[in-house]
């Protein structure tokens, strides 16, 4: 899947050290502390569970590069869950604070989501995000996703209010 900036592929384990230096940064994990990683062996073991994903369902989620330097920059996709017993297709983002700002999120998410829109057009995506995170609540409502409490569900770190593509 190619933006205008930005290209999401399948991950691969070759990117696992690129994925470290995003996950392990404390700002991208401040309203998920349950998320942030330090050891290589424990993104390779992430990396692996999202390769499972690719296999068992042929999507999930991506790695994010800029186009014009080929940096791996983030990760974007989708995942199937369970909230409050109805299977969803959980839209997940993460970047690196260097590209905060740049509309990246906002970019490939909603790449994302018309991928799930065309090919999987009767599966709800929600977006779970943190009450405090107005960055990720603001990418999810300019890519068209609206507040959905009857959504809303424990996270591990807390409340994730829900963001859906629910009419």
């Amino acid at each position: 899947m190619v933006t205008a900036r930005l290209s999401l592929r399948q991950p691969a384990q070759v990117d696992a050290a690129a994925i470290l230096g995003i996950l392990s940064n404390p700002s991208v994990a401040q309203h998920n502390p349950s998320d942030l990683v330090t050891e290589l062996e424990d993104v390779e073991e992430l990396v692996g569970r999202w390769l499972g994903h690719w296999e068992r369902h042929g999507f999930g989620n991506c790695c994010v590069f800029e186009e014009k330097t080929r940096r791996l920059v983030g990760n974007c996709g989708l995942r199937w869950m369970t909230i409050r017993g109805d299977r969803v297709l959980n839209l997940l983002y993460r970047f690196h604070p260097s590209t905060w700002g740049r509309g990246y999120a906002t970019e490939a998410a909603a790449a994302v989501l018309h991928w799930a829109q065309e090919s999987l057009p009767a599966e709800l995506v929600v977006a779970r995000i943190r009450p405090t995170n107005l960055a990720s609540q603001r990418v999810a409502t300019t890519i068209g996703l609206r507040r959905d409490p009857a959504f809303d569900d424990q996270g591990e770190d807390g409340m994730d209010w829900a963001f859906t593509n629910r009419s």
